[in-house]
């Protein structure tokens, strides 16, 4: 039921464009707020009035966009992003130092910088730590947060070079049945990180950098007996490794290096008689200095809204 006392919100100051940017196209960014805060929302000459038990919340909502209107930037993702942030109980104002305060990532042609708590965590974590263990669902970022910092380690010479692994097929790394040479065979498994790379630093660079030898990208097969040095080293989808493969891959680290293993321990894709690495060495490593662990969940999906809600679906599913 609808409060019956109204929250006055002030637009006065917006002029037209601002005010549409506002609204959004057909008043999509008001109907978002009042949807999530199950709030009315009723204009009148430069003042809105918010008749709901949240309204309160929704104004925060609201002083955010007009925020982000009257600079004249607002994107249909903003308010997602601004809801997400509210969700995590960390909504504020912007201000400067929230700016100063934020790891702000340079990665080629991109700044990045976290969009929730736990990716600014998360980020904190990889550049304190030498091995960070990123956990979390499908569009938390855990993948392409990692490659930004081993972008930014490249450009600015703290490492020589970009590794990027994974395991190749769900059970085992059987490439042989797969058509092609080598790179056509693991092009599939390992298209995620091609796709993360090539948005930061571009195709062109990405090919004359895998052409020298200073980004390689292969499967977690063929990192057995090296010692992987100088390097920032990610392995992606770390949860479909066996306990084996975990313990060969962590104990490639070698000096100058800095390693990232992420996965979704949700989505395991092993045989039934094979346990998954990632599973067993959140327990092993717990605790252990110069890693971090970071647990990213649904409130951290940055990709459709869509996203989210499945994912907490088959949370509660589970």
């Amino acid at each position: 039921m609808l409060n019956k006392e109204p929250v006055l919100f002030e637009c006065e100051e917006l002029d037209t464009t601002s005010l549409a940017l506002l609204c959004g196209s057909a008043n999509h960014h008001l109907k978002r707020v009042e949807e999530t805060f199950a709030v009315s929302i009723r204009g009148q000459s430069g003042k809105w009035f918010i008749l709901g038990d949240a309204a309160k919340d929704a104004i925060v909502v609201l002083e955010q966009l007009k925020h982000k209107a009257l600079a004249g930037v607002v994107a249909k993702q903003d308010i997602e992003d601004i809801l997400r942030e509210f969700r995590s109980s960390t909504l504020q104002a912007e201000t400067d130092d929230d700016k100063n305060n934020g790891l702000t990532l340079a990665a080629g042609r991109r700044n990045i910088q976290g969009k929730t708590p736990n990716q600014r965590k998360y980020l904190q974590y990889i550049a304190n730590n030498t091995l960070t263990l990123g956990i979390g669902p499908a569009g938390s970022g855990k993948t392409y947060l990692a490659v930004a910092h081993a972008v930014v380690a490249l450009q600015t010479h703290q490492v020589e070079k970009i590794i990027l692994t994974r395991p190749a097929v769900e059970a085992g790394e059987k490439l042989g049945f797969l058509p092609g040479d080598l790179q056509q065979k693991v092009d599939p498994y390992l298209r995620p990180l091609f796709d993360a790379l090539s948005d930061m630093i571009g195709l062109e660079k990405m090919a004359a950098l895998m052409e020298q030898g200073t980004i390689e990208i292969a499967p977690l097969a063929y990192m057995r007996g090296r010692t992987l040095s100088d390097a920032f080293v990610i392995l992606d989808e770390a949860q479909n490794t066996t306990k084996a493969q975990m313990k060969m891959f962590l104990t490639r680290l070698g000096f100058g290096s800095k390693m990232v293993v992420t996965g979704d321990v949700t989505q395991v894709d092993l045989p039934r008689h094979e346990d998954s690495g990632l599973l067993q060495v959140l327990t092993v490593l717990e605790g252990v200095k110069d890693i971090g662990i970071c647990r990213l969940s649904s409130e951290d999906v940055v990709r459709h809204r869509l996203v989210e809600k499945i994912v907490l679906a088959y949370d509660k599913y589970d």
